[in-house]
């Protein structure tokens, strides 16, 4: 099998980079094109990858990619990306997209949260690898999730599908300050973030919506942001049924994961940020609380790998017939 050929679009934020970094390491990857989110006459190189990937990044250009790649990562502004994903994909080109505007299957969700997102004929994939590894062979448009949903999916989904769980579902996230990207605003500078952390975004996050696609209930959704350069953990608090115990939630868990690679299950022993940073993995911990019935999960990832450019890849793997670790591990 020839190398793919693949562009980033968007290759200077922080979920482009980690991109560059991991594709031009990948045995069956060239990196064809890297290219900004914009179409200024400017041209760079990013000094973090010099010796791993030396070439420049150029403009933005549909023509060069469509020309060039036989796939596309996007990590563009949602607006630019909604432009840019079909055109690409009417051109034969297989696009795996970082952005959020073709996450939500819902018309009025969509319009909502990404009024600039047009309705496709084309079948669009919600890229949660572990999920949705069997639609991705034959998909053309690849709708990457978000950091937070992937997180919270991973834990929840299999114990949802399984109707273990009654009530409320609640979730406290917190992130690392690449989360909130690459453009600089007043809660991302230094003197406001460092020694400090921050609840937003409280039922007005769009993240709420993909997680309850996904898991078909309401949630409550507070992100934080954290002193940290990368990195999620999230807290979750929901009851389970009577029936359940603590056989059954490491039973559903591990059925569900078993094919998995990148999900480490710990237990009671709870994961931390440190364990899974600058990695693909995603630990997921757990404790029950019986009389209760009081289930804490905690799941741990990296923003910029798990939750953006290694799950992107790790789609890529599956979608071309490679195994999924391929370039990851």
């Amino acid at each position: 099998m020839n190398a793919i050929a693949v562009g980033i679009a968007g290759a200077t934020g922080y979920a482009g980079q980690e991109l560059l970094k991991l594709a031009a390491r990948h045995p069956m990857v060239r990196v064809a094109a890297a290219m900004s989110s914009g179409d200024t006459n400017r041209t760079r190189k990013i000094p973090s990858l010099t010796r791993i990937w030396d070439g420049e990044i150029t403009p933005l250009s549909v023509d060069r990619l469509a020309a060039e790649t036989a796939a596309v990562f996007m990590t563009l502004p949602d607006p630019v990306a909604a432009e840019v994903a079909p055109a690409l994909v009417r051109r034969g080109v297989r696009v795996f997209d970082l952005s959020g505007a073709f996450r939500l299957r819902d018309p009025e969700q969509r319009r909502r949260w990404y009024p600039a997102t047009p309705n496709l004929s084309e079948p669009i994939v919600y890229g949660l690898t572990e999920h949705y590894r069997t639609e991705l062979p034959e998909a053309r448009l690849v709708a990457c999730p978000g950091c937070y949903p992937t997180a919270a999916l991973l834990a929840l989904r299999p114990l949802t599908d399984a109707n273990l769980i009654r009530g409320d579902v609640v979730i406290d996230a917190k992130s690392g300050i690449s989360g909130a990207g690459k453009n600089p605003s007043e809660r991302t500078h230094f003197s406001e973030c460092h020694g400090s952390v921050t609840a937003y975004g409280i039922f007005s996050h769009r993240h709420t919506a993909e997680i309850e696609q996904e898991l078909q209930r309401a949630v409550t959704f507070v992100p934080h942001l954290v002193p940290l350069d990368r990195g999620i953990l999230e807290t979750i608090y929901v009851r389970v049924q009577r029936s359940v115990n603590e056989k059954t939630i490491a039973t559903t868990l591990e059925r569900a994961y078993r094919k998995s690679p990148f999900i480490r299950l710990t237990g009671d022993e709870l994961p931390e940020i440190k364990h899974v940073t600058h990695t693909n993995f995603c630990n997921i911990g757990w404790k029950l609380d019986i009389p209760s019935r009081r289930l804490v999960l905690v799941v741990c990832l990296d923003n910029l790998v798990k939750g953006a450019a290694g799950q992107a890849l790790q789609n890529l793997n599956l979608a071309f017939g490679l195994d999924e670790t391929t370039g990851l591990s």
